[in-house]
């Protein structure tokens, strides 16, 4: 069936004319809201593994890990080409010679067709991004969680949305694209706010956008803070409803990486919907089929 939005596979497949698919990698860099640069807390959200996809062996160099993903997604989804994707923590936060050496790595088979890197919009700067621009297809995934500064205070994040602004804008003049991630749900913030964020997004001109619901992971300083008091979490269907609505505001050409988490049932500690994947994607789809609505109706 057609989607209503604009999804990551969809993108994949009409720049590149064929199947391409993301690869999550882990090169063991930090964070400087973890090492103490900022804070050794690091952000309320975050459990100990930097909410890495746990797909590979962090005993792995970068290559065996990139080897042994083209071998199973080849096999299970007939894959021709990858983006290399490095998710875990912060992925710009080392020096510009380290960073080369790291990035050139991943170029090794030539059915890696782009670079995709995670970071925090805080750990970039001109001769970071001058470097990401030199590489096929690059795109930088910065992770704001929310445009509301009391927000990111009260999450520990450790910058603010003027950071955030600074870094897409220097980001855009080199032709990287530019993928926001974004968390609803914070306890302090209502559907107004939620949707604030995603049209200060819209007046950046990001290219994609990841959207996750606040979880509470074990491990991790939130679940402290909810054992000790829990507080309100979205249900199923605000959830949805609430993607919809900013769906509606975003421009038909933002390419939508994420709706819905994958979640791991053993480390998930509230809300659990949030590992029934597909039911969400199903509850989206029909949402937007009973509002007789799609991505970009409402943008202006």
């Amino acid at each position: 069936m057609e989607k209503r939005y604009y999804p990551l596979s969809k993108y994949l497949k009409e720049t590149f004319n064929k199947k391409v698919y993301k690869i999550t990698l882990d090169a063991g860099f930090s964070c400087p809201n973890r090492d103490g640069t900022i804070s050794n807390k690091g952000c309320l959200f975050c459990d100990e593994v930097g909410s890495y996809s746990r797909c590979n062996d962090l005993k792995l160099s970068v290559q065996e890990q990139i080897k042994l993903s083209i071998e199973k997604l080849s096999l299970q989804f007939g894959a021709q080409g990858f983006i290399a994707y490095f998710q875990s923590f912060s992925n710009t936060y080392a020096p510009v010679e380290k960073l080369k050496e790291i990035y050139d790595s991943v170029f090794f088979d030539d059915r890696i067709e782009g670079i995709s890197i995670g970071t925090r919009p805080d750990c970039v700067d001109g001769q970071k991004l001058d470097l990401i621009s030199t590489y096929k297809h690059p795109t930088i995934e910065y992770g704001l969680q929310s445009a509301k500064d009391e927000t990111l205070k009260l999450i520990n994040r450790g910058h603010d949305f003027e950071c955030f602004k600074r870094a897409v804008t220097e980001t855009k003049k080199r032709n990287i694209r530019v993928c926001a991630h974004i968390i609803l749900g914070f306890p302090n913030e209502n559907k107004k706010d939620m949707l604030q964020t995603a049209e200060k997004l819209c007046d950046l001109g990001i290219d994609a956008l990841k959207i996750h619901q606040l979880t509470v992971l074990k491990d991790s300083p939130l679940d402290k803070i909810y054992k000790e008091k829990p507080f309100y979490l979205m249900d199923e269907s605000q959830y949805c409803q609430t993607v919809c609505d900013i769906l509606e505001i975003l421009p038909k050409n933002v390419v939508i990486e994420r709706i819905a988490g994958t979640g791991y049932s053993e480390t998930t500690i509230a809300p659990k919907w949030v590992n029934r994947r597909f039911e969400i994607l199903n509850m989206i789809d029909k949402i937007l089929i009973q509002r007789n609505s799609f991505q970009g109706i409402n943008h202006k």
